[in-house]
């Protein structure tokens, strides 16, 4: 197996589809789709890409930390307390071990994340 892997959205195959849970879901109900990628140390480190429909839900990070990478699609993130903030086709953002807030789907979102949650 190599240590180099390619990201070809093109190639992904079927996504496992999702949804938000019930008690985080604020308006409409998002479809989510993820491709897994890969993942390291045990699956402590994980990476894919990621899609969601229109909709808002609570975000909760816990202990993970999150880099995204916005590939198309439009979002809008609050964190509680803090100012909105909207990331489109070409944005990068981290969410911190801690992050909560209100995570808005304008237009179908697809990102490449990796996350790492410790142990």
């Amino acid at each position: 197996m190599s240590n180099l892997v390619p990201i070809e959205p093109a190639t992904l195959g079927p996504a496992k589809i999702g949804s938000v849970a019930q008690e985080r879901r604020l308006e409409g109900d998002p479809v989510l789709s993820t491709w897994a990628l890969d993942e390291a140390h045990g699956g402590l480190v994980k990476s894919g890409i990621w899609e969601a429909t229109p909709g808002a839900n609570r975000s909760i990070k816990g202990t993970t930390f999150e880099f995204c990478h916005i590939l198309s699609g439009v979002v809008e993130i609050t964190e509680d307390g803090g100012a909105m903030r909207r990331y489109t086709a070409g944005d990068s953002f981290l969410m911190k071990p801690g992050f909560t807030g209100v995570w808005r789907t304008i237009e179908t979102v697809r990102k490449i994340y990796v996350t790492v949650t410790p142990q």
